[in-house]
């Protein structure tokens, strides 16, 4: 009877563990991998100027350039729309999550109007850049270092650069900003980032799951490092920004519940250059723009305008 009892304990234990492996082994799946999950559709307001400002980025003077990711082992590519009128002004744009520069058609729009020349990237994973695994912005900032000096090297050494992103892509620049980037680099617009890959995953993990961040995150974090290629763990824009003295907007929605507000008060509180944070009222993920396109031209039009001179 012992014995019995024994073998049912461990095989219940046998079947938890495989159980628990599964979540993680899910949840890597989920997160990290090219295309394994639905984007869904952007909300009414968002698709109805996204529609029209994706058809002016398709038939606008465009090129398509080129870069190897900073290990050599990816060929990325990126959208570059140089302004109307020539200029050593550039604004390099970072896109959010499972998306790519074609979504983010509508900041292309806004900068180019403004009289900037634009380069948006498909980071690795995303649009027709290569790649398996999406990495939440950390491996992307050293692409990004990249596609930096790639503007200086195309636009002359007198070149200045804002860096803006939205999501993700507000992640990414601010994981950028910790970094020891070119002279060029004068200012930083971001949109709705989170404050580190862990936060992010844990906040999806108990909204869209129910499930509890640990331990789950920690052995995730051990399935995924031979795959992605670090620990997320280490990817944290609040860390970076204690690096960071370039200055910088946070913006982020008042109803945003996929990056919580609170997060934007926390990558504020740790960036050390110059900064402003403007909170908009009422706004959900990534909407702030398409709340009210004139008022958001104008406040991140003017705080890079400001220091692009």
């Amino acid at each position: 009877m012992k014995k019995r009892k024994k073998k049912i304990i461990t095989i219940i234990i046998g079947l938890l563990a495989i159980a628990f492996l599964g979540v993680n082994a899910y949840l890597v799946n989920y997160a990290f991998v090219r295309d394994s999950a639905s984007l869904g559709a952007p909300a009414a307001k968002k698709a109805k100027i996204l529609k029209k400002d994706q058809a002016w980025l398709k038939q606008v003077s465009k090129q398509t350039w080129t870069e190897k990711s900073y290990d050599g082992k990816l060929t990325l590519k990126a959208t570059y729309v140089p302004a109307t009128k020539k200029t050593n002004k550039t604004i390099v744009i970072a896109h959010g999550y499972r998306e790519n520069s074609t979504r983010m058609a509508s900041y292309i729009r806004m900068f180019h109007d403004l009289g900037y020349n634009v380069l948006a990237p498909d980071d690795r994973a995303a649009g027709r850049s290569e790649g398996t695994f999406i990495t939440f912005g950390w491996l992307d900032r050293l692409d990004y270092k990249k596609w930096l000096n790639e503007v200086i090297a195309k636009n002359g050494k007198n070149s200045e650069i804002g860096l803006f992103g939205v999501s993700m892509g507000g992640a990414t620049v601010m994981m950028l900003s910790g970094e020891k980037l070119p002279k060029q680099v004068k200012v930083i617009v971001e949109d709705c980032g989170y404050s580190s890959i862990y936060e992010e995953l844990g906040e999806q993990l108990t909204a869209q799951f129910g499930l509890p961040k640990e331990p789950i995150l920690t052995t995730a974090s051990w399935l995924a490092h031979p795959f992605i290629g670090f620990n997320f763990k280490e990817g944290s824009a609040t860390a970076q920004l204690k690096k960071n003295n370039l200055p910088t907007l946070f913006i982020h929605g008042s109803k945003d519940t996929f990056v919580p507000t609170r997060m934007v008060y926390q990558n504020y509180q740790a960036s050390k250059g110059k900064k402003e944070l403007w909170v908009v009222k009422g706004a959900a993920h990534g909407m702030s723009y398409y709340e009210d396109p004139s008022a958001y031209t104008k406040k991140a039009g003017d705080f890079m305008a400001k220091y692009l001179k």
